[in-house]
């Protein structure tokens, strides 16, 4: 329990700093919702007016911008991927940091096991996701319903953050699996950043090349693609068992791969 409050602690700065992120991008997002509102339809006919490429690339190919919910369907992309690229960062650091900073001296001889400190890091880490879960959901149903005057379609701004949920913990369990198969504690982060955009860009092309469509189950950004959560009202439950098998593999490959190499002091 002790290493749990540890990590809070160590990581509340940056919690603040990514909230802080966060908040601005929704609050700034929406506002820009209601400028197009107020544009009526010779704004969201400018948006048909973009090649295929443009709307996927921005997230806005299969959502109606001229939505409130439509609208968050396109933001709901660049929160993804901030609060992705945050879990990832996390997952691999909270792992790998002792080694980065030269403490697993201090540490790991401790009368307790590896296994017990990883569980501990990673219980540590999920908290601060949730918090920046919770932080982007009520932030966001306060900026729709501001920005959006009579809006009452938050059920599916919760169903969407729940989507957000299960890819926050899917790129934190790839950054944290990382973290264990890697000696060097530098690469976790990179890569796990890098593989979080190579899957972004395997999103883009699908969504541009239908022949392509197999590549869908590679990458998560398909498994809660917005504009198919809103069209279809819910969240894909064979994507929701196919990510859960996913995160459970690579949370018990971090244990095995932790627990058997040695640790650089």
């Amino acid at each position: 329990m002790n290493i749990i409050f540890r990590e809070i602690r160590a990581h509340y700065k940056g919690l603040i700093g990514w909230s802080a992120g966060m908040l601005f991008l929704v609050i700034a997002g929406m506002a820009k919702f209601s400028a197009i509102a107020s544009g009526g339809q010779q704004a969201i006919q400018l948006f048909k007016t973009f090649p295929k490429p443009v709307l996927v690339i921005a997230g806005i190919n299969g959502l109606d911008v001229g939505t409130a919910i439509g609208y968050f369907g396109v933001l709901y992309l660049y929160i993804l991927l901030l609060a992705t690229i945050h879990a990832a960062m996390i997952g691999a650091e909270i792992i790998s940091k002792e080694e980065r900073d030269r403490t697993s001296e201090f540490l790991y001889p401790k009368p307790i096991s590896r296994s017990k400190i990883v569980t501990e890091k990673l219980i540590a880490a999920i908290i601060n996701i949730i918090i920046l879960n919770l932080i982007t959901t009520v932030s966001s149903i306060l900026a729709v319903s501001f920005y959006a005057k009579n809006f009452s379609n938050n059920n599916m701004i919760l169903t969407l953050m729940i989507g957000l949920f299960i890819m926050q913990i899917l790129f934190f369990a790839l950054g944290s699996v990382l973290a264990g198969v890697f000696k060097n504690p530098k690469l976790p982060t990179v890569v796990a950043t890098a593989i979080l955009l190579v899957t972004y860009i395997i999103w883009v092309i699908v969504d541009l090349n239908s022949k392509l469509d197999f590549l869908k189950y590679v990458t998560p950004f398909k498994y809660f693609d917005a504009s198919v959560i809103i069209n279809d009202g819910h969240l894909d439950p064979l994507y929701i068992a196919l990510s859960s098998v996913i995160i459970v593999i690579f949370i018990t490959t971090t244990y095995i791969f932790f627990n058997r190499r040695d640790l650089k002091v």
